[in-house]
């Protein structure tokens, strides 16, 4: 972490957004977006597909960076320390964990898929890296599936097993903070209700961000959930009140009870 003082902030807030904006070749795709996610919660980010969602994960993790013509303004906050200061990426990226929509597992072994960002980072011996993959593979609900099958290859992996898998990955770093965005896309119900259950036992540890166009995901996922619509920040507010139409936006209740998306 750079050595710079962090701003006063809420004592259990873990990410800090303000006023921020991104854009496509200058062409805006989300806007005025302040927002705080909070330690050990699961913080649901809903809206029609278009909204700025994915976006948003980009620009928190800084993968703006990396995509062609994105740019962003406004300020993100992480541990109290913003994000645009981090000179190094990897460092930062460590922390802020990401799982897109469709399994990206590395052409490697189950094993290796796990093992990867650790050998990364330095870690070598043997006992330490199986103890890490057996750890992560727990906490992703995959152990008990592959633990006899470490050396196969993971793309070998049923969908939802990939996917879990990806997760394990995400985790081998122990982030602080994990993104997920429309995780359940490519698996099957059972296989969502599973992983969902897996990421109300990871709160416990990790605060989580969770994007998905499943409202009923969210309901029952999120402690608090933002709403974006067509590249807009309409409102955030605790999860129970969203859904009992308890809002500042009456977009956001048509959107929650389906009249529109």
């Amino acid at each position: 972490m750079n050595s710079l003082s962090p701003a006063i902030s809420s004592d259990d807030a873990l990410l800090e957004v303000k006023d921020l904006s991104i854009f496509y070749d200058r062409k805006p795709a989300l806007r005025n977006v302040s927002l705080e996610v909070k330690k050990n919660e699961i913080f649901g980010i809903i809206g029609p597909s278009g909204s700025g969602k994915t976006s948003f994960l980009k620009a928190v993790n800084r993968m703006d960076e990396l995509t062609p013509g994105m740019t962003t303004s406004g300020q993100i906050r992480f541990h109290g320390y913003d994000t645009s200061t981090w000179r190094n990426l990897y460092a930062l990226r460590k922390r802020i964990g990401v799982v897109f929509p469709l399994p990206t597992g590395l052409p490697l072994s189950v094993y290796e898929n796990v093992a990867f960002a650790p050998r990364i980072s330095g870690v070598r011996q043997k006992h330490d890296l199986d103890e890490i993959v057996e750890k992560c593979l727990r906490r992703a609900a995959l152990w008990d599936e592959v633990k006899d099958r470490l050396s196969s290859l993971g793309s070998l992996l049923s969908g939802g097993q990939q996917q879990r898998l990806t997760i394990a990955r995400a985790l081998s770093q122990d982030p602080d903070l994990l993104m997920l965005d429309e995780f359940s896309i490519a698996v099957d119900p059972v296989t969502t209700m599973r992983i969902e259950e897996v990421l109300k036992e990871l709160k416990k540890e990790v605060s989580i961000i969770l994007v998905t166009n499943l409202v009923q995901q969210a309901e029952r996922l999120a402690d608090r959930t933002a709403f974006f619509l067509n590249g807009e920040f309409v409102e955030v507010g605790r999860t129970t009140d969203i859904f009992d139409g308890v809002t500042s936006d009456a977009r956001t209740t048509d959107y929650v009870e389906g009249r529109f998306g």
